[in-house]
């Protein structure tokens, strides 16, 4: 092959690697329709050795760049990179509560989430010493519920924790009234969502911070990885310093030594490495999401033609102010097919097409929440249930989906009984 040149390919190098990755996808035991399809290109490739043979892998001017890239694309004043979509959670929280934050949130305080959440949208709460306050959720989009998010409202309430479920969002407009009104933090999980755009503003910014992954499935695939966004400089240089071990290093351009701590902290620093695919996927990424999007409203269209259509499934809409960026496509069996879903689920997988549920169902019947006693009245979330019952989601991939996919796809996915 020669010597590989990193700032332009010839056409024998990008042979040579296409066809490694052939050989490689050739062998790998594939599913018919997995929850990813091929996250990496050439490009994504060649960025990613590119870094290892530099000998920076660790954080450097590449997640500089990456971050600096991200910031411009999603519409905020500053990105903060991270190792993981749950530590930019945890950074989110642990700066909302800093000593150094003028405007922080205090012990006790409660915080409002939706019942239908993942794990690490909870756990920062709890660990930054906040009290959470579960919601229902709207059937329609799957997020919260507002009438009943401004029931949950309390003197104690201080701050909301909104997670945007595979692409979705409430109706922001409206839960931006209710965080004005009571002077609430709104903090977005929008890890599922990035790239998804209301009325003309990104999913992850209408809050104090907003919270991305890079994980496999997502949007943006680095492998790992994360990002914290936000507009305030003060919450910016706060969460700066608590990534990266209370350091200040990158803060100032003169400073009295280079080991100067001053904060408390962690070490939730990402690799040049997954930021360098970050920034290659982000060239492309609006190409991406369009991608999905006309992939799902191709399936849609052919189940929802289909002479074995009987309404059996029932597909989330979005949002009518919301340009999606779906992470997969959330279904709904029929009720009268709820005894059968288990088995259902199970028949899809043999023939091939992974499944998930909607994040992780309704997440008060998980036993962690026995543990820590966080729902000690028992109270009861009926739609976060049904979703649970009734809901999963198939994957999308970046990847224009063939005719004959499309027909194999909609025969299992009609195929119930």
């Amino acid at each position: 092959m020669g010597k590989l040149s990193f700032n332009t390919m010839n056409k024998k190098e990008n042979k040579f690697l296409n066809g490694l990755i052939k050989k490689y996808n050739k062998s790998k035991d594939k599913k018919f329709y997995s929850l990813v399809g091929e996250p990496f290109t050439s490009d994504d490739i060649i960025a990613g050795i590119k870094t290892l043979l530099s000998g920076r892998i660790t954080m450097s001017s590449i997640t500089k760049k990456f971050e600096e890239n991200f910031a411009k694309f999603i519409g905020s004043k500053y990105a903060l990179m991270v190792n993981s979509g749950s530590s930019a959670n945890l950074l989110a929280f642990f700066s909302s509560i800093n000593r150094k934050n003028y405007k922080r949130l205090n012990p006790n305080d409660e915080c409002l989430i939706p019942a239908i959440c993942w794990s690490t949208s909870l756990w920062p709460i709890v660990q930054a010493g906040l009290k959470p306050k579960f919601v229902d959720v709207s059937l329609d989009d799957f997020n919260f519920d507002l009438t009943k998010l401004e029931k949950k409202i309390t003197k104690k309430t201080k701050a909301i924790m909104a997670v945007h479920v595979l692409g979705n969002s409430t109706h922001m407009s409206n839960l931006m009234k209710i965080v004005k009104k009571y002077n609430l933090t709104l903090i977005e999980d929008t890890c599922e969502s990035l790239g998804s755009i209301y009325k003309n503003k990104h999913l992850g910014t209408f809050g104090r911070f907003g919270t991305y992954s890079f994980y496999v499935s997502h949007q943006l695939i680095a492998g790992e990885g994360g990002m914290l966004v936000c507009n305030d400089q003060r919450d910016y240089e706060i969460a700066h310093t608590l990534r990266a071990h209370g350091w200040d290093r990158g803060l100032r351009k003169k400073q009295n030594t280079e080991f100067n701590f001053i904060n408390s902290g962690f070490n939730l620093r990402p690799l040049d490495l997954t930021a360098s695919i970050g920034l290659s996927q982000l060239n492309r990424l609006n190409k991406s999401i369009k991608i999905r999007r006309n992939n799902r409203d191709k399936i849609l269209k052919s189940v929802t033609s289909s002479k074995k259509w009987k309404n059996q499934l029932t597909f989330l809409k979005p949002n009518k102010n919301l340009k999606p960026s779906w992470f997969g496509i959330p279904v709904l069996l029929n009720k009268k097919y709820v005894k059968l879903k288990t088995k259902y689920l199970k028949k899809l997988n043999q023939n091939g097409i992974e499944t998930r549920p909607i994040i992780s169902g309704n997440f008060l019947n998980q036993p962690s929440i026995k543990l820590y006693k966080l729902n000690s009245k028992r109270e009861k979330f009926p739609i976060a249930q049904e979703i649970e019952n009734r809901g999963f989601f198939i994957g999308l991939h970046t990847k224009e989906i063939k005719k004959k996919e499309i027909i194999k796809l909609t025969n299992n996915l009609l195929n119930i009984n």
